[in-house]
């Protein structure tokens, strides 16, 4: 089978490999579409991503679909738990200290024609449902899980600093769980358009002087109830802090160049703010199937380029341009 590796800073590389066997407890994917996700970018363009290292040539890719061997269309869920630790005993599989997740570390991923993975981790997709919506279940359970964690509440007003997939994403669920005003900002104006696209009540370019003012006056001097940080930027981070209301909440759900992210605590401290970082997601899928079958979330436009397997490093260009 065709593979594709990280060997270094840039460097993807295309091998040919054995097809891997299905063990224990395993299915055999033949993968139909893999995504590039904003955290594979760091891989890509770093070698690493927070305190893991590339120490070996890495298969990346872990928002993926494919078919079964007996042909069943599938998406997969790239985290794999081990069950029986404390954490995933008090329902926090996310957090397992145990968890296998797809291209990351040592784990090779699915940028690849065929991987062999946990069963219980691999979910049936209906017919009328692409590949490629398949794919994007992944980053949608990211913006499930923040979500859910925001305990958000019908008449909120919701702020989205970053509209990425993800920040996209949310602005989808933050509608669904009754937001009544969005306001959404980001540095790329294609982005900010999207925004708007996706049900954003309001959106502003992000990095000028009057964006604070700007959400401001969007909400009427009041703020909003709930922040999602969604573009791993300090920038995004200053401004969540700067628009949420006293005692508000803020989801940091973007994954940060630097290994530390800072906040000015006089402001946390006097607004009183609950502050919650975001890890991945957790036992999302069926719900994550349930909403985009249903057309409640619509994933598919987010899917702006495509390319062949030969043209991965290509693909990541454009994604490290920002392009998409």
């Amino acid at each position: 089978m065709k593979s594709i590796r990280l060997h270094g800073t840039g460097d993807l590389r295309n091998h040919e490999e054995p097809i891997p066997v299905a063990g224990a407890g395993e299915k055999l994917v033949r993968v139909k579409s893999v995504g590039v996700c904003g955290s594979d970018l760091h891989w890509f363009s770093g070698g690493s991503i927070g305190d893991a290292k590339l120490e070996r040539p890495l298969v990346l890719g872990h928002e993926f679909a494919g078919e079964l061997e007996d042909g069943q269309r599938v998406a997969v869920d790239p985290a794999i738990p081990c069950g029986h630790c404390e954490l995933c005993l008090h329902g926090h599989p996310n957090l397992c200290l145990s968890i296998i997740f797809a291209g990351y570390a040592t784990q090779d991923g699915s940028m690849r024609e065929y991987i062999a993975w946990d069963e219980r981790c691999i979910f049936p997709i209906p017919d009328h449902l692409t590949f490629e919506d398949g794919a994007m279940l992944e980053p949608l359970g990211v913006a499930i899980h923040a979500v859910d964690l925001a305990h958000l509440k019908a008449g909120m007003t919701v702020g989205v600093f970053g509209c990425g997939p993800i920040g996209l994403l949310i602005i989808q669920m933050a509608k669904l769980a009754g937001a009544a005003n969005i306001i959404a900002t980001d540095k790329l104006p294609h982005r900010v358009e999207a925004a708007k696209a996706f049900g954003a009540d309001q959106a502003f370019l992000a990095g000028t002087n009057s964006e604070v003012e700007e959400i401001r006056a969007a909400t009427r001097g009041r703020g909003v109830d709930v922040a999602f940080e969604s573009a791993g930027m300090q920038d995004a981070v200053d401004t969540s802090f700067a628009a949420v209301v006293m005692g508000g909440k803020v989801m940091m759900v973007g994954i940060p160049d630097e290994e530390r992210t800072s906040f000015s605590a006089s402001t946390a401290r006097r607004k009183g703010l609950t502050i919650k970082m975001v890890r991945r997601m957790k036992n999302t899928y069926p719900r994550a199937i349930e909403l985009v079958s249903k057309g409640l979330v619509d994933v598919r436009s987010i899917v702006t380029h495509r390319f062949s397997l030969d043209q991965a490093e290509e693909a990541y260009r454009v994604a490290e341009r920002r392009e998409g």
